[in-house]
């Protein structure tokens, strides 16, 4: 299904849309949602960081429940369970890596090619959180947990000296994939956590976006399949 696509189902009449959020797949399951850049997934601490998509899409489906996470600063495919059963079973999917999850972002500078037969590298990094810079996390090769990021090259951008890439998280540690980026010396344009000054002000967000997502449905058995294009 491609991003914008309507649910094939009455359950989008929930009021998902005057949230403002972008509903691609509803049943009585599961729901696929596409998060604009700068939305929380869920909420933060305090009270100005209240709203988030996860708030937003429980006043339109109540029993719907956090599976996996999307920085703020990140867009693209979220999936929601509905109800604890269901999110058992996700959660499930996603520690077993049995979910697909594709990413685009545009880095700095020329990436090369990793010289592959299939065009695919592998950045394996061990990540740890950098306690005495929270929310920050650093490569450490000794206590660093392991982590591992397949990449591609999709394209360079000879004029303004950047590479748009296509990203396969083979673990799900948070913000790997910008450090990783980061460790290979092509920080994500816009990056306000990883990026040097002039590289975050090549663009006016986060240039990385949750493209793809593919898992079998816990309760159908179906194969399921959700793009959403990156709006950069």
């Amino acid at each position: 299904m491609k991003a914008g696509t309507p649910p094939n189902n009455d359950l989008a009449g929930n009021g998902a849309s005057a949230a403002g959020l972008v509903l691609l797949h509803a049943d009585d399951h599961l729901l696929v949602l596409d998060k604009p850049a700068g939305l929380l997934a869920v909420p933060g601490r305090g009270e100005g960081k209240q709203d988030c998509l996860s708030a937003r899409v429980q006043a339109a489906y109540p029993d719907a429940l956090v599976v996996h996470r999307l920085d703020q600063a990140t867009s693209g495919l979220m999936l929601m369970a509905r109800g604890a059963a269901m999110q058992r079973a996700l959660s499930l999917a996603f520690e077993s890596r049995e979910v697909g999850k594709r990413y685009v972002a545009v880095v700095e500078g020329r990436l090369p090619s990793s010289g592959s037969d299939d065009g695919w590298g592998l950045i394996d990094l061990p990540i740890i959180v950098d306690w005495p810079n929270r929310p920050l996390r650093i490569i450490d090769a000794e206590r660093g947990k392991p982590s591992q990021t397949r990449w591609r090259v999709l394209a360079f951008d000879t004029a303004a000296n950047t590479t748009r890439v296509e990203l396969e998280p083979v673990t799900g540690r948070s913000h790997q994939l910008r450090v990783h980026l980061k460790a290979l010396g092509h920080p994500i344009l816009g990056d306000a956590l990883y990026a040097p000054a002039e590289v975050q002000a090549k663009a006016p967000r986060l240039l990385l976006h949750a493209a793809a997502l593919r898992f079998t449905h816990p309760a159908s058995g179906l194969p399921m399949s959700f793009e959403s294009a990156p709006g950069f």
